[in-house]
């Protein structure tokens, strides 16, 4: 794997826009360089709550307070040299192709739903345009949902936006945004309409209207406190609460808007391999070599315990692969091998093979020890389905965007060699995502490799997560029924 090295002039461009807030001290300069390709034998030399850690610094010492509801402002921050790290090393390059280009025929497409694209418009997806990249993995996973309501679309921008101000102690603008959110569910026609089940999206709706009170009274309560006070700390933290409440409720009433029956189309040739049709929540246990603690901003965790949802809507068959290998325990007391700053990766088993050996598809065969291998598979903005086999650059549509892009913190990533495409088998990486590195509308990865699944839970676990830490065990906890093996 190669590292492509950036002159000045593409390091002032990748830094001409960050919305990073808060400098941390993270040793960025220590990082290695870097390529996003699976690791091989001869490059290899060699439940805890961690949303509370902030709330048990603060009661450990008053002296250094950081409430919860300002985690997701101090994960995007880096130092100054962070941005010098990049100037040294950064991935990029664009894949071969490896035989011709594979699309999802157009009956497949009209037989799932004969439409208007499904998915939100580039100007919404954080690889795509804007100057504030949007890192929320569970915002993410909404706007990659293959529905088709602009009001839904209205309300989750309103509800997002109370979770940014409230961040950023903009509190008239939150409160602003809890009643246009509370008008626009009070429009519940145009929102049932497009259910599958209208009276559940009913209650669904009834609960987050109920949630708003409480969220917009801990909101008030906060204007009439001193300015950084325990008080305003404390009802701020309340109202973060209830608006991560009203906006898992939303999750769920937009996931009644997937038409019933719906799947994403994937090519004949690849159905010998496993398919995620949906999606599934993957929980993952990782523990210390030494039996140490995780260090998580001070606070020491025995263990680190992470969910990860995994997208059958846009990857269907990079998450089926994935699935199948959870449920299999293949990745169960596997070491994690790569941990250089950038990414977290794992995949590779013991042994001459380099992934997972199995029944490989007959359109792709079987690499060099047998390994089950897998098509690059992307999936762009306004697309029916994904493309397979080549990079976006070789579809001659750089500088789109992708349905999931690579900008949350634990955003994860199929792992594959630089020139060949279709070499994915069993490695993948956890992004540790910065956005002064990887700013809106200059993210290198997104159509290189495929964005399969977001953590959700405990992605501050990656921080500390080194090689040789080791994944204790990996299960699916819902949607295992999404998983079809080849027949």
């Amino acid at each position: 794997m190669r590292v492509v090295r950036l002159t000045a002039a593409v390091l002032a461009s990748l830094l001409g826009a960050s919305d990073a807030f808060v400098p941390s001290s993270s040793n960025a300069a220590a990082r290695a360089p870097f390529a996003l390709g699976a690791t091989n034998k001869a490059e290899s030399s060699d439940e805890n709550n961690v949303n509370v850690v902030v709330e048990q610094r603060r009661q450990r010492s008053r002296s250094t307070p950081l409430p919860p509801f300002l985690t997701d402002l101090a994960r995007s921050a880096s130092a100054a040299t962070a941005a010098a790290a990049l100037a040294a090393a950064v991935w990029s390059a664009p894949a071969s192709v490896l035989g011709p280009r594979t699309t999802a025929s157009s009956s497949n497409v009209e037989s799932v739903w004969n439409g208007a694209a499904l998915v939100a418009s580039a100007k919404e997806q954080a690889s795509g345009s804007g100057s504030r990249v949007n890192k929320d993995p569970e915002s993410l996973l909404r706007l990659g949902l293959p529905i088709n309501n602009k009001e839904v679309r209205k309300l989750a921008v309103n509800i997002e936006n109370i979770r940014y101000n409230i961040s950023s102690k903009r509190k008239t603008a939150a409160l602003d945004d809890v009643k246009k959110t509370r008008l626009g569910l009070k429009a519940a026609d145009k929102l049932t309409s497009s259910c599958r089940d209208a009276k559940t999206c009913a209650g669904i709706i009834d609960s987050m209207i109920e949630d708003l009170g409480p969220l917009e009274q801990a909101v008030k309560e906060s204007v009439d406190y001193l300015q950084g006070s325990d008080q305003e700390r404390a009802a701020l933290d309340r109202g973060y609460k209830f608006q991560d409440k009203v906006q898992k409720s939303l999750t769920a009433l937009e996931e009644q808007m997937i038409p019933a029956g719906y799947e994403t189309p994937v090519p004949s040739e690849y159905t010998d391999l496993p398919i995620l049709k949906g999606r599934a929540t993957v929980e993952m246990l990782l523990k210390k070599a030494d039996g140490g603690p995780f260090d998580v901003e001070g606070v020491n965790f025995p263990e680190a315990k992470m969910t990860l949802v995994i997208d059958g809507y846009t990857s269907p068959v990079t998450g089926g692969n994935f699935v199948d290998l959870v449920k299999r325990g293949f990745y169960d007391n596997m070491q994690i091998q790569r941990s250089d700053g950038f990414v977290v990766q794992t995949g590779d088993p013991e042994g001459a093979a380099e992934g997972f050996v199995g029944t490989p598809s007959k359109s792709l065969g079987a690499g060099k020890n047998g390994e089950r291998l897998i098509p690059l598979e992307i999936f762009i903005q306004g697309d029916k389905g994904p493309f397979y086999e080549s990079t976006m650059e070789d579809e001659g549509r750089g500088g789109q965007a992708t349905v999931l892009p690579f900008s949350s913190y634990g955003a994860m990533g199929w792992a594959r060699d630089e020139y060949e495409p279709n070499s994915g088998g069993s490695q993948f990486f956890w992004l540790l995502f910065d956005s002064d590195l990887t700013p809106a509308g200059k993210n290198v990865l997104d159509g290189r490799y495929p964005c399969f699944g977001y953590v959700t839970e405990g992605a501050d676990f990656l921080r500390d997560t080194r090689e040789g830490d080791i994944i204790v065990k990996a299960k699916i906890t819902q949607g295992a029924e999404n998983l079809v093996q080849p027949k």
